[in-house]
């Protein structure tokens, strides 16, 4: 295969990749999804993660429609990369997509979900344990690494569930795989360091010799002090290079020349020779050595390929189950009807803040257990979300978008339940404050193709009216939703203009988050869960409630107090009564 066939990959990669790699390696680690490799090659990781995601999931992709859909697919990838437990790991979470089918979906969801049951019922001096054998791993030793982590991980006990495929793994084979890793990897020579003790031996000797040989004056004078008659000065020579060296004297004494002008030439002669030959001797013995270790590689070839699919699934399972954990992530249920309906759904990107509350909301055909008496009907395709600025109105389109996005990655989502139906394009807008032709165009360029391409989409819409003048608005936005109806789409749209898309179409209704007051510490209070069928209630009287009482300057408090007027002095006044009865309550 030709790697420009991949998408991403020109002319200039293809050379880049070919020279690197050559053209095997570099399919096959496109092919495996093997961020490390293509960046080791000189790629970056953006492009490298580019790649790979269109490589592996380039039918599923289209699912992300828009900019904004695919801003949200790229914050859950970073959420979900901080609890990788390996740099691997990290790569290979940067590369899921959403998935093509629902049987990939719910296998995806079955392995995270056993390995979040697994990592829950670990004790945390197991949990610390594997995540210290996974502190070993390093992305830049490759197989050595993963049978090293993969022993550290048998050495913790842990064999349950994700868990049992560690378990599996044979240690004694891959001791011996370590250990004929570890002298194969051996810097700038054939066999390392520690490989055997005999080579070691050896190689240290030849170094002391050629230490020696390079200060010849200072190792005659050495001598010449140590031998008393000229007749003694070979037996001298014996006795301080086995000295130095610690080497057999009989390997010694054979490198002695048999003729030599002076003690200078006989010392260089005798040192020459014994590094010929302690070079022969190492070079022997290192291939020797080699040649065992190639053979207990061989030998131990499965376990290894093993021991390094163990290491990357469980560390990917793990760092996915410590994600889903940390945000008391849930299984989504799939079905056949047009729908998405969470129970006490969360925003992944608040999980930080105080006192979220979560929302329960839904549109289509659901039939998902609300709890609630006042639960969103069934049916309803469209929803126009209406109420409160700050209301949490473009918070709940983010929320309904991430659950939809995990789900079909194959994730749980964060809600206490939800029902998902699985759509062809996610169409996310967030409000853009930007009011020319060109937004407009482009905006309506990327919104209306799904719908009239024949998908199923998920139509999510905040306030459309920021890019175009109100009355040109309202009448763009009754076509969305009519349109979105028509084609049997599911679809929110937020807007302030509720009233100037009335008659909605049949399947389409209208709900509303409502402001209720200010605090005693003038903070505006929501009810961020939307009232159904019901239009919202706006809050520029608690806006200007909170500016006239923030209000010092006399002449500043006057100009509030005259806009007061405009929104409802009695409503201001009734708002600041009730924040000065809180604050002596």
């Amino acid at each position: 295969m030709r790697l420009e066939e991949y998408w991403g990959i020109g002319p200039k990669t293809s050379e880049l990749l070919a020279e690197k790699l050559g053209v095997e390696r570099a399919v096959e680690a496109i092919e495996t999804a093997n961020t490390r490799t293509l960046t080791a090659a000189g790629l970056s990781r953006g492009r490298a993660t580019r790649i790979l995601r269109r490589a592996t999931g380039a039918e599923s992709m289209d699912l992300l429609a828009t900019r904004d859909t695919r801003d949200v697919y790229k914050e859950l990838l970073d959420l979900a990369e901080e609890y990788a437990v390996t740099a691997d790991a990290a790569d290979r979470i940067r590369v899921l997509t959403p998935l093509p089918t629902r049987e990939a979906m719910t296998e995806r969801l079955d392995d995270v979900l056993e390995a979040k049951g697994t990592w829950s019922d670990l004790a945390d001096d197991d949990q610390r344990a594997v995540l210290d054998a996974f502190d070993r791993y390093d992305a830049e030793t490759g197989e050595r690494a993963a049978v090293e982590t993969a022993l550290a991980l048998l050495e913790t006990g842990v064999g349950d569930g994700v868990f049992e495929q560690v378990a599996a793994l044979d240690t004694d084979a891959l001791e011996d795989a370590r250990a004929a890793l570890a002298g194969l990897a051996g810097e700038g020579e054939r066999v390392g360091e520690g490989a055997d003790a005999e080579l070691d031996r050896l190689r240290t000797q030849l170094g002391e010799v050629e230490d020696l040989a390079a200060a010849t004056p200072e190792v005659v004078e050495a001598v010449q002090d140590g031998a008393r008659r000229p007749a003694d000065f070979q037996d001298a020579l014996v006795r301080y290079v086995t000295d130095e060296t610690g080497m057999d004297a009989t390997r010694v004494r054979d490198a002695m020349p048999s003729e030599a002008t002076d003690a200078q030439d006989f010392v260089d002669a005798a040192l020459r020779e014994l590094r010929r030959s302690l070079r022969t001797a190492v070079e022997e013995r290192e291939t020797a050595v080699a040649e065992r270790l190639e053979d207990n590689l061989a030998a131990a070839r499965e376990d290894i390929d093993a021991a390094v699919t163990v290491v990357d699934e469980v560390s990917l399972a793990v760092s996915l189950a410590r994600f889903a954990i940390a945000y008391d992530l849930t299984r989504p249920t799939f079905v056949d009807r047009e729908t998405i309906a969470v129970r006490n759904a969360r925003n992944l990107t608040l999980a930080d803040a105080d006192d979220v509350q979560p929302v329960t909301y839904a549109v289509g055909d659901h039939a998902l257990d609300i709890e609630r008496t006042d639960a969103p009907p069934s049916g309803d395709r469209v929803a126009v979300l209406t109420g409160a600025n700050s209301g949490g109105k473009t918070t709940l389109l983010e929320t309904l978008c991430q659950v939809q996005l995990l789900a079909q990655m194959g994730l749980p989502v964060p809600a206490d339940a939800a029902e998902v139906g699985v759509v062809d394009t996610v169409v996310f807008h967030r409000r853009h404050a930007s009011f020319n032709a060109g937004v407009l165009e482009s905006t309506l360029r990327s919104v209306v193709p799904p719908l009239t391409g024949g998908d199923r989409t998920l139509m999510l819409v905040d306030e459309f009216e920021a890019i175009t003048e109100p009355g040109s608005a309202a009448n763009l936005l009754h076509g969305l939703v009519t349109l979105t109806v028509d084609r049997d789409a599911l679809g929110v749209f937020v807007t302030h203009l509720a009233a100037d898309l009335e008659p909605l179409p049949d399947a389409a209704r209208v709900d509303g988050i409502f402001a209720e007051g200010l605090d005693s510490d003038l903070n505006l209070q929501v009810d961020y869960q939307p009232r159904f069928g019901t239009v919202g209630k706006s809050t520029p009287e608690f806006i200007v409630s909170r500016l006239v009482a923030n209000a010092n300057d006399p002449v500043e408090r006057g100009g509030f107090e005259t806009l007061a007027q405009a929104v409802g002095e009695e409503a201001v006044q009734r708002t600041l009564s009730d924040v000065r009865w809180n604050e002596g309550e």
